[in-house]
């Protein structure tokens, strides 16, 4: 039992904070030497000081009472106190189903299916402790055994249960303010640094599966926030600005895609530009942005539809004002750098050309360690360091359109994503996460300017190579030779595993309410009387063969010398020699050698040996067999 609370307990050490963790730990050792030491055991007073402890301890470490965090340590410290109580089975039994609660709480945290296979394993050990707590002989092989067949008993019950069973979603009031602390993606304020620190993390983002053909590279653009103001340094999103947006003209072929977000901290869902449709739960802000309605930090899968052509149509006074904002004046050298590139006096489009001709010819570099540029960073970069990465390119494009009088804005999201061959789907990680520049032309509307592109052109046509990147802490591009190039067996066995998991998030944990509802349609379940007579049918259909596959089995199919002995006491019975009801072997052995004293040698040899069996440690391996092999060749003539 012990053991099994260990390893129950442990995941928790990275969910909970250490100290108390820490506490659990101590106690779980303090009970494991009592069982060897008993009077090592707490007195009652020193019981009700270490509940103390217990609840400053959890008072100290958690932010309030109430939550996913506050609730798991409060579970694990109960648990560890309680372990110090433990005098009997009641108290074993009671520890036995507390630990079962510890483990429900891991899927609070991690619901992969490496986890859900964890806690299965470690359930099977609370189960067997729960078995030898009511057999009569600890057997621990045994008791495993008897717990594993249960529980892949049960397992078909799970399943007709979680398929049938009307599932009902949390009220947005018990969403846990906790649940996304952790997590690490775009903010909703851009500043320098901030996208390079997650181009070195391979944390998934979201998965993308295409109904037709994969967009190539250079489309794969995958929108999220829209930065529109700035003090100089740092870009945020107008949170003031959550109408809805006009949905633009589309135009070109439509890309067809079901998106499966990871758990983030925003509610934001990374469409790729620009979304025409989408389904209910989400909705197109200003900016285009998709958000949606369901708590970020859950996984989540909304089916899409994308256009990337597309005009959005005229800016409004507001909009207009909002997108040529700057916080101060500009600088002698950026007047003089737009005045050079023809800014006032070429056409909007000429003068946006020349601005990205100048990042092509001249010396810039694109790199994920850029010097720091605390203050004045737009001069800093554009006339002095002329190195950065994609945000400090993207800034520093829409200040300069900005001073020329053209309405920009910086657009953060992703760019690119590694197509899955195993699965045939796209992987979208941190380390895809890219900044990018709109402007805003007469008669075009909102116009997507990459100009990391035109100093690092292999970042969109070829792609970031993740495991290299984050391995040498540099930029690194994809191969040459795209999606389709052969894999080694590592990368094929890494993408089997995320084809797995890819299903297993899909199909079990995204299995909502609302995807219940599309499912029991499929199969004609429209109300809840015709629910009622699935669930009850196919539980039927379950319980029923394996009732009697259970029922039909002998009673102790495991005693085989019993089963030859009760052979040799039916062929006595047909001689007038019946067995007495409790009557043992060895007696049972005399008053047959009484009645058929021509038979006393092999009735004295067959009993002698059964006794030897089933009852002492010195029977050989082969004892078994000679045990048939004598009570084959005894015979008795059938009394009349």
């Amino acid at each position: 039992m012990l053991g099994s609370l260990l390893l129950i307990t442990l995941p928790h050490g990275w969910h909970i904070p250490w100290p108390l963790f820490g506490f659990f730990a101590v106690m779980l050792v303090w009970r494991f030497m009592a069982v060897r030491y008993p009077g090592w055991l707490p007195k009652r007073w020193q019981l009700f000081l270490l509940t103390l402890l217990g609840v400053a301890l959890l008072l100290s470490q958690q932010r309030g009472v109430f939550g996913r965090d506050a609730g798991t340590g409060l579970i694990v410290v109960a648990l560890g106190l309680k372990l110090l109580e433990i005098r009997g089975r009641r108290d074993v039994l009671l520890v036995v189903y507390l630990a079962f609660i510890v483990a429900a709480s891991q899927f609070l945290y991690e619901q992969s299916i490496l986890m859900a296979g964890y806690i299965l394993l470690v359930c099977i050990l609370l189960l067997a402790t729960l078995i030898v707590q009511t057999a009569e002989r600890v057997e621990t092989r045994a008791a495993l055994k008897t717990a594993t067949a249960i529980v892949l008993q049960a397992l078909p019950l799970a399943l007709v249960l979680f398929v049938l069973f009307p599932r009902l979603e949390a009220p947005r009031w018990m969403w846990l303010a906790d649940d996304n602390k952790a997590l690490s993606g775009l903010s909703d304020t851009l500043e320098p640094g901030s996208i390079s620190d997650l181009s070195l993390s391979d944390e998934l983002v979201f998965r993308v599966r295409f109904e037709g053909d994969v967009p190539p590279p250079l489309l794969r653009y995958w929108r999220g926030a829209v930065y529109s103001r700035t003090d100089g340094v740092r870009w945020t999103v107008d949170s003031s600005r959550d109408t809805s947006a006009r949905p633009p003209e589309f135009s070109g072929d439509a890309y067809r895609y079901t998106l499966l977000m990871e758990p983030q901290k925003q509610n934001w869902v990374f469409g790729l530009e620009m979304p025409e449709s989408f389904g209910a739960g989400l909705r197109s802000i200003h900016g285009f942005q998709l958000r949606s309605d369901k708590r970020p930090a859950d996984r989540a899968e909304y089916k899409i539809v994308s256009r990337p052509f597309y005009n959005t149509g005229p800016l409004s006074p507001a909009d207009y004002r909002e997108n040529l904002q700057l916080p101060l004046a500009a600088s002698d050298r950026q007047l003089a750098l737009i005045k050079a590139l023809g800014g006032g006096n070429a056409s909007p489009e000429q003068f946006i050309q020349n601005l990205l001709n100048h990042f092509r010819r001249e010396a810039f570099f694109y790199t994920l360690a850029p010097p720091l540029m605390p203050e004045n960073p737009i001069d800093t970069f554009l006339f002095e360091t002329r190195s950065g990465f994609c945000s400090h390119y993207a800034a520093a494009f829409v200040y300069l359109l900005r001073i020329a009088k053209i309405p920009a804005r910086v657009i953060g999201g992703y760019q690119g994503g590694e197509f899955n061959k195993v699965g045939g789907f796209l992987e979208v990680r941190q380390a895809d996460a890219h900044a990018w520049a709109e402007a805003w032309l007469e008669n075009k509307g909102w116009v997507r300017f990459d100009p990391t592109a035109a100093v690092a052109p292999e970042r969109v046509e070829r792609g970031v190579n993740v495991d290299l990147q984050i391995a040498s802490g540099a930029v690194n591009f994809g191969p040459l030779t795209g999606d389709s190039a052969a894999l080694n067996w590592f990368k094929r066995g890494r993408q089997l595993w995320q084809s797995v998991d890819y299903n297993w998030q899909r199909w079990v944990i995204n299995y909502s309410g609302a995807n219940q509802m599309q499912f029991l349609r499929t199969l004609g379940i429209d109300g809840i009387s015709p629910l009622v007579k699935w669930l009850l049918g196919s539980l039927l259909a379950v319980t029923l063969p394996l009732a009697w596959w259970l029922l039909k089995k002998p009673a102790k199919t495991a005693d085989k010398p019993l089963l030859v002995y009760r052979r040799f006491c039916g062929k006595l019975a047909d001689a007038g020699v019946v067995i007495g009801q409790g009557e043992g072997a060895k007696d049972f052995a005399g008053r047959a050698q009484k009645q058929l004293p021509e038979l006393a040698g092999r009735i004295e040899q067959i009993s002698a040996l059964f006794i030897r069996l089933r009852y002492q440690a010195d029977a050989k391996a082969g004892d078994l067999q000679r045990l048939k092999n004598l009570v084959d060749a005894f015979s008795v003539k059938k009394r009349r």
